[in-house]
């Protein structure tokens, strides 16, 4: 058998080939062709500009300011690896940024691979190109794809660069990453040497109104200087831009590192434990280095985290490691001290009110995609583990008294999260056993509340499609016969007496009006799933009454959805498609079929005649269904409060003026009749 019939199947038939035929008028190109000409190939910096997201996250604040992250960046790499003692910060009342550091400064003599460019010009005109792609320059870096100060470049309307190497300034100036002067030698100078970045964001990406915040930027500063003892970071900016948070100059030199950091972070706070939990091990800028600094105080807490200097805002495996040494060493410090209550342990007793700083250096890591937010490398969770390991458990060795309240707080956290977990499960089971609503309430397995939900939907044939669909897990299904009284007309004695809202009410759990206890509800999704017609709208608009009516707070946290099943299901071949009404119907078959397909256009006379696996894969399945959020504005409570009342009060004549006030917006396509 050949390798095209194992692969395959059948070996394909090889046809001879055709004679070349003269070339004739043009093809008729129709719309939605695609040919070679559609193809289009990006060069330089041109895909930076095209698609900026990609390489900085997008085009908001958080992104303007990751500029300057990729440009200290840098220097601090330079400085991490020996090179570099000093780096100054300057922002322009101008909006310029300038970063200078006394490093090696970029190369300037032609590259050896691309001898027309000098390697300076190289570094900031082409994407992947750097000295950080292995460990001959640098042994650990925040740098590595080679796109940092390109992209800065690509994304700036203006951007110059100075370099002193062996005594001799040169310059190159850039505007949107496309050199606007060749690579000039300035001249001679004795005391300086390496590299001064300034650059300006360009408004055609970021808006004519986005601008550097002063204060941020010096957060960015002095936050590098706490990650590397051994730099020093210089402060400044224009009299226009001094605030309380970013005076006009500073410096910042922290030989303590992270444990400086923290001091100063928890100052003011009330401590669980006295001591800081703070060290280190390897030094700094080597592989496998790692610095920490914990405290555990009544505070917010939270971990902030870094690799390589480049802060992780979305955490990692650094701090998997963090986790997993701490809690380990609790746990081993329990067994030598014979206290067998810390078995009920877990990360997040030990982590609640826990501030933690934690820096490690790693050769090569990687991160999730180009803005480095969080660390990907499995071998940062061993590193960090190995290097607390030990110091954790001298830590609490030599400490007993501290050791001993860490322990007795983190176990109190442990009896307090089980307590509340078997108080939900109480109760819940409680209401269960008091429910009387034999085969009306199909309840799911789940004993918590959190991450449940109660699907209300109309009639016994779309109940039993929806409870085939369930996840029988976490999905419970409640069927009502046909439309429910209106609460907003109806007297107290009629709600009190109407069976089907008690049943209601009597699955949720939490009763209403001033009864109502959010602790008690047995659900933490309540969906109203009804047919995506007008007696369908009609039934929800008379549940949402009851809700808001009866339990408005259900509504204010958050626990009433609206599902969005589909109205018609468009069918061409193999492709299906469903669409929520005619608008969404419309706008499908233009998008997404030819114009000569004869697609099958069907609609659903209601959920109970859809199959269980379409009813779960359009409206039930949370992964792929859309749900709305039924929400009060706070600013508008006592229209909603108006509107409800001419809508579905006792008065008949508000609700006729209502119509003939809107009567000229209605049309045929807006009526299902």
């Amino acid at each position: 058998m050949s390798q095209a019939e194992d692969l395959f199947g059948a070996e394909p038939e090889r046809l001879p080939p055709e004679t070349p035929k003269p070339a004739s008028k043009a093809p008729n190109v129709t719309a939605g062709s695609y040919s070679a000409a559609d193809i289009e190939v990006l060069e330089g910096l041109e895909p930076v500009r095209r698609r900026p997201g990609m390489y900085i996250g997008g085009t908001d604040a958080n992104a303007l300011h990751h500029l300057f992250a990729e440009v200290i960046d840098n220097s601090m790499d330079e400085a991490i690896a020996g090179h570099a003692t000093r780096i100054e910060v300057h922002i322009g009342a101008d909006g310029y940024v300038t970063v200078t550091d006394n490093g090696r400064g970029i190369p300037v003599e032609p590259h050896p691979k691309n001898p027309e460019l000098s390697t300076l010009e190289l570094v900031l005109t082409k994407l992947h190109a750097g000295g950080k792609f292995d460990s001959k320059a640098y042994e650990t870096s925040g740098g590595l794809h080679g796109v940092g100060v390109s992209v800065v470049n690509a994304l700036s309307d203006d951007m110059t660069v100075e370099v002193a190497r062996d005594q001799v300034l040169y310059r190159q100036s850039y505007s949107r990453g496309i050199p606007t002067t060749k690579v000039e030698m300035i001249g001679r100078v004795n005391n300086r040497r390496g590299t001064t970045t300034r650059f300006h964001p360009d408004p055609q990406i970021f808006g004519d109104t986005a601008h550097f915040s002063a204060a941020r930027l010096f957060r960015m500063t002095r936050a590098k200087a706490y990650l590397f003892g051994g730099v020093e970071l210089r402060w400044s900016c224009d009299e226009a831009l001094v605030t309380e948070d970013a005076p006009a100059k500073a410096v910042f030199h922290y030989p303590d590192g992270l444990k400086d950091f923290m001091t100063a972070r928890i100052e003011g706070e009330t401590r669980i434990v006295d001591e800081l939990f703070a060290g280190s091990h390897g030094k700094p800028g080597t592989h496998g280095a790692v610095e920490w600094a914990i405290a555990w105080t009544l505070g917010d807490g939270g971990v902030s985290s870094y690799c390589n200097t480049v802060p992780t805002p979305d955490g990692g495996t650094h701090e998997a490691g963090l986790r997993t040494a701490l809690l380990r060493g609790l746990k081993n410090y329990a067994e030598l001290t014979k206290n067998k209550n810390a078995a009920i342990l877990t990360a997040e007793d030990v982590f609640a009110h826990c501030s933690a700083m934690l820096s490690v250096f790693v050769r090569e890591p990687e991160f999730v995609g180009q803005t480095k937010d969080k660390l990907a490398s499995g071998e940062a969770t061993r590193i960090v583990d190995n290097a607390l390991r030990d110091a954790f458990d001298h830590w609490l060795a030599a400490s007993p008294n501290q050791a001993g309240k860490l322990m007795d707080w983190a176990i109190e956290r442990a009896e307090e999260r089980l307590r509340r977990r078997k108080e939900k499960e109480i109760d819940r089971a409680s209401a269960t056993r008091k429910l009387r609503l034999p085969g009306k309430l199909a309840d799911c397995t789940q004993t918590a509340a959190q991450g449940a939900e109660l699907f209300i939907v109309e009639g016994d044939s779309a109940g039993g499609s929806a409870k085939q669909a369930r996840d029988r897990k976490t999905q419970a299904i409640l069927p009502l016969r046909g439309k429910i009284l209106n609460v907003a007309s109806a007297t107290k004695d009629k709600l009190t007496a109407n069976a089907q809202l008690a049943d209601l009410m009597q699955a949720i759990g939490c009763g209403i009006g001033v009864h109502y206890r959010e602790e008690d509800l047995r659900y933490s999704r309540i969906i109203i799933m009804t047919d995506a017609d007008v007696d369908g709208a009609h039934i929800a608009s008379l549940l949402i009454t009851f809700f808001y009516r009866q339990t408005p707070r259900l509504i204010d946290e958050g626990h009433l959805y609206l599902a969005v099943p589909p109205l018609y299901r468009l069918t061409h071949g193999a492709k299906t498609i469903y669409a929520r009404d005619d608008t969404h119907k419309d706008q499908l078959l233009k998008s997404e079929f030819n114009a000569n397909a004869k697609v099958d256009v069907g609609r659903f006379k209601g959920l109970g005649e859809m199959m269980p696996a379409q009813l779960k894969e359009t409206t039930m399945d949370p992964a792929k269904r859309t749900m709305l959020r039924v929400v009060l504005l706070a600013d508008d409570r006592e229209g909603t409060a108006d509107s409800v009342e001419r809508l579905m009060g006792t008065k008949a004549e508000a609700r006729f003026a209502f119509i003939s006030d809107k009567a000229e917006f209605a049309s045929e396509d807006l009526l299902d009749v």
